[in-house]
């Protein structure tokens, strides 16, 4: 009987390895595949591609920017399209991520560059990115920004 008892309790703890392993190689995945989309989103601002940005975030999208002011989807991809601002520089970096199955939390700095009308900025801003999965793929649902101090 403690025979079997042993069996039964290897078998459990190399069961519970391998399911253990499996998530962490699909979460491995999984932020890498959030990096990419983040990544691309930075590029679509750059650019003003509206179409990459439209791809990636959720229709139900809320940013909450530095003075506290939030928008939504629609403002959003208006400023992408019309390039106000205009963005040289727009650069995720030092990201944490954190994934609770369909959602996940994405932190770190974003560093932009451009102008606004014609008044010049460069600043980092300190971010926390929400993502829902749906569809089989993450669309970015909301975004809080704050100025970090130079």
């Amino acid at each position: 009987m403690r025979r079997f008892a042993w069996t039964v309790a290897l078998a459990l703890c190399v069961a519970s390895a391998t399911a253990a392993d499996d998530r962490t190689a699909l979460d491995a995945a999984h932020i890498r595949e959030l990096l990419r989309i983040e990544a691309e989103l930075c590029r679509a601002f750059e650019s003003g591609d509206a179409a990459t940005a439209r791809a990636g975030l959720d229709d139900t999208f809320t940013l909450t920017d530095s003075h506290g002011v939030v928008t939504g989807y629609v403002r959003t991809i208006a400023e992408i399209e019309r390039r106000e601002p205009r963005y040289d520089v727009f650069r995720n970096h030092g990201q944490s991520v954190r994934r609770f199955g369909d959602a996940a939390i994405v932190t770190g700095v974003t560093t932009v560059r451009g102008t606004s009308g014609k008044d010049a900025f460069a600043t980092d801003f300190a971010y926390t990115d929400t993502w829902v999965r749906r569809g089989g793929r993450w669309k970015l649902a909301a975004s809080h920004a704050s100025r970090l101090q130079p």
